[in-house]
């Protein structure tokens, strides 16, 4: 625990929905719900309209829809989010050597290596510099907590959305922590939760209370440790630069029920395919290989193969996963399929077994790269947080071929995005980010003129902050958020 709150925790605010609301000038103000569209859709992220209307992450998409009927209902951009995180982690990076990007929307900072804030004051001030920065560069808003640990910037972040700041003096944690419901401290899910309130513990200062040995006793030692030094605001981790992955993966749920064995073999083929992708990308091998497999009745297996040293050969982990296949009883329909790599290094080591098989499968990698990664009855890939759309050939689904949300370009009438589309039409409303709201016009699906499109950045006029920031904060006069802290306006 430091002595002053200069460890800075930033969340972006909706993320995805309200980037979208700043790319779109027609949504801004309404309802938009960012997720997966069909009948197994999840809802990634919400705006706060619609998070009135009881429109929350994870729920299910056709719940949401009955919720809020009239919301927008968008496919995520990820190449526009990846585009806006990178300002914003640039922003980050000015004030301190030390961020950790927990997500494209959430990372902590450490203040102090920055040189940039030395107290509470001093970080307050450098907070607010921060969010103001942020919506002059992106327009988006983002809540910032300081703390002197991480686990009470992050707290104190979240108590500050939306667009707000929330700084917890050193030595007030334990007064803060006490009535708040015992879910908010990290690694208290819902299991461990409900095990605890039968135990009689719903608030942070029930565990406080309780003491190590009875949180041990019911948890177990590490976890029961853990606990207790949590509950009384004790945390020491670092804020680290670097974040090591552990593991790369990509996952795909499918609107329908898969029951071709053949298909079944093609899907983990092509998912093998695209963990590699990810994994020469990262600039890392991977020793184990893990077939994640959800059935019809939503029971999930894993299977795992340890090969003799770490690889990123695109043969060598599809056939690894072809095998862990063949011991799973698909019988009845799968509906999710992954493939993992665990075991990372820096480095590969030659795999003899595969060699044969090198040229047939650069072949079939470079006809599936062309064909995208979607399939007949949609497919939805959470490798990431959320699922990612790719292009997809005219031959399907129009739904599919012309996702809601994305971009495209009009020969005539320029740039635009889908609003849906069906029946072998497909209705845009052309508009571009700083614009007032555009026209909307209907187009045949396989109009020659209407081509998809990357995402226009968002247009902003911000002041000049090259040279942010230029020193220490000076210290202002006038109070300091304490204890409970003070949200900004």
């Amino acid at each position: 625990m430091r002595a002053a709150p200069t460890i800075l925790h930033l969340d972006m605010d909706a993320f995805y929905a309200s980037a979208e609301q700043a790319a779109k000038p027609s949504l801004r103000g309404k309802a938009v719900v960012v997720g997966g569209l069909g009948p197994r859709g999840v809802v990634a992220t919400a705006s706060y309209e619609a998070r009135r209307l009881g429109v929350h992450s994870a729920m299910p998409t056709a719940q949401a829809r009955r919720l809020a009927p009239n919301a927008a209902y968008l496919v995520p951009r990820f190449a526009l989010y990846r585009t806006v995180s990178d300002q914003v982690m640039e922003l980050l990076g000015r004030l301190s050597p030390l961020v950790e990007p927990l997500s494209l929307d959430e990372a902590f900072v450490d203040l102090e290596a920055g040189g940039v804030a030395d107290d509470a004051e001093s970080a307050r001030v450098m907070g607010e510099q921060l969010r103001a920065a942020i919506h002059a560069v992106t327009g988006l808003s983002g809540s910032v907590g300081l703390a002197g640990s991480k686990m009470l910037a992050k707290i104190a972040s979240e108590e500050a959305k939306p667009d707000g700041l929330l700084l917890i003096e050193p030595g007030t944690e334990r007064e803060l922590l006490a009535p708040m419901p015992v879910r908010i401290l990290p690694g208290v899910g819902p299991a461990t939760g409900d095990h605890l309130r039968r135990a009689g513990m719903t608030t942070v200062q029930d565990l406080a209370e309780a003491g190590e040995a009875e949180l041990v006793r019911l948890v177990g030692r590490a976890h029961g440790v853990s606990l207790y030094r949590m509950a009384l605001g004790l945390d020491d981790r670092p804020v680290v630069a670097e974040r090591d992955a552990k593991s790369v993966s990509v996952e795909d749920t499918f609107d329908i029920d898969l029951h071709d064995r053949v298909r079944v073999r093609t899907e983990v083929e092509r998912l093998a395919g695209r963990c590699v992708e990810r994994l020469r990308a990262a600039q890392r091998s991977g020793r184990t290989v893990v077939l994640k497999v959800r059935r019809y009745d939503f029971s999930t297996l894993t299977r795992s193969e340890t090969l003799r040293g770490p690889t990123d050969d695109p043969t060598v982990v599809r056939e690894a996963a072809a095998r862990l296949l063949e011991a799973v009883d698909t019988t009845g329909g799968v509906r999710l399929l992954g493939v993992g790599v665990t075991g990372l290094a820096d480095f590969t080591q030659e795999d003899l077994f595969a060699q044969a098989a090198d040229a047939r499968h650069a072949a079939e990698a470079e006809a599936e790269a062309q064909e995208g990664t979607a399939v007949d009855g949609g497919t939805t890939d959470t490798g990431a947080t959320v699922e990612e759309t790719a292009p997809e050939s005219a031959e399907l689904p129009s739904a599919r071929r012309w996702p809601a949300g994305h971009d495209v370009r009009h020969a005539v009438h320029g740039h635009g995005w889908v609003q849906g589309s069906g029946v072998g039409r497909v209705t845009v409303r052309f508009e571009e980010p700083g614009d007032e709201p555009g026209r909307v016009r209907t187009f045949r699906i396989d109009d020659p003129e209407l081509s998809p499109a990357d995402p226009l950045p968002l247009v902003r006029d911000p002041a000049d902050y090259s040279s942010w920031p230029a020193s220490l904060p000076k210290s202002r006069s006038g109070p300091v958020s304490s204890a409970g802290g003070e949200s900004s306006p």
